[in-house]
């Protein structure tokens, strides 16, 4: 990892870490992460696509990782993410760009794809595919217990999340998404509780990794990350004149998903990948992993790293 180098770019007066390894002539790879992660979950890959001669570049968006916390967590919108990556891209002098993003890093990734799409080579995502407004609003037809909706919940999730430090936040949440359950608490319960303290880390997931994200988290704290995704998840963004749930990416485009990834397994959802999801991403492809979790990318590196460079090869610019 200390190859990777940690750079910082100036953005509405905030400081937005930006890790980067490759060279500044080859064409570039820019990775977006989710929750509850930060650009160190991309170490695998980053390391494989500048090896194959690619640059990739990770930042950690405003309110996450080693960036600024802005004045007023709660008013992040995802314009302001993708407004960000623009700037970052400006700043560093790069005017085309692959895209991967996981989990919501795909929802920032494709909005970046629809306002400028002149920049996009080509676009990947993990865990969570393209979904226009309409098929995002399908979520809030889930319990009332479903994790999303109660993380929605002003003060719920603070109170439930500052029970425990943030090591144990980051533990418990990762322990939980590795599972193909989707995570619904009963009427009285807590998220956070529907993990035993006892339950053993996944086996691909070091002790290490968890002191790194812990330490991120015990400095941002989780009020940006509950604000983005969970809270402006329904926020329709879209260029001028145009329709958010009639919009079309036409990129080159890729989807990977664990077969075992609860998000895989919400109610609908495998319908969706099969008949519904081309409509907006034509030129997309699928590929599953049988035995994936929701962090496909941590758990097999070597196979998800092929799936990437193949499609990046492919498409190189």
């Amino acid at each position: 990892m200390d190859q990777i180098k940690h750079n910082y770019v100036q953005v509405d007066g905030l400081k937005l870490h930006v890790a980067e390894i490759g060279s500044e002539s080859s064409p570039v790879v820019l990775f977006l992460h989710g929750f509850p992660e930060i650009s160190y979950t991309w170490r695998h890959q980053m390391i494989a696509v500048a090896n194959a001669g690619f640059r990739a570049i990770a930042p950690d968006y405003r309110g996450y990782g080693l960036s600024d916390i802005p004045a007023q967590p709660e008013k992040t919108s995802f314009a302001d993410l993708v407004k960000d990556i623009a700037i970052i891209l400006h700043s560093l002098g790069i005017s085309k760009v692959f895209v991967i993003g996981k989990d919501f890093g795909g929802m920032v990734g494709y909005v970046f794809a629809l306002f400028f799409p002149e920049k996009l080579a080509g676009i990947i995502t993990l865990g969570i595919p393209y979904m226009p407004p309409q098929a995002l609003k399908q979520l809030q037809t889930l319990p009332e217990g479903f994790y999303m909706r109660r993380w929605q919940e002003h003060g719920r999730a603070e109170a439930d999340f500052g029970r425990f430090d943030a090591k144990t936040v980051v533990r418990t949440i990762y322990i939980l998404f590795s599972r193909s359950e989707v995570p619904i608490a009963s009427e009285n319960q807590e998220i956070m509780d529907l993990v035993e303290p006892s339950a053993p880390l996944p086996s691909w997931f070091t002790e290490e990794d968890l002191e790194t994200y812990a330490a991120s988290y015990g400095k941002s704290g989780f009020l940006t990350a509950l604000q983005i995704p969970y809270r402006s998840m329904f926020e329709e963004i879209a260029p001028p004149n145009q329709d958010p749930n009639g919009m079309i990416v036409e990129a080159p485009a890729l989807f990977i998903t664990g077969e075992k990834d609860f998000f895989f397994n919400f109610p609908g959802m495998a319908e969706y990948l099969k008949c519904g999801i081309k409509n907006y991403v034509p030129n997309l492809e699928i590929k599953y992993l049988p035995e994936g979790s929701h962090f496909v990318h941590e758990q097999f590196p070597d196979k998800v790293n092929q799936l990437l460079l193949n499609f990046l090869d492919h498409n190189k610019y």
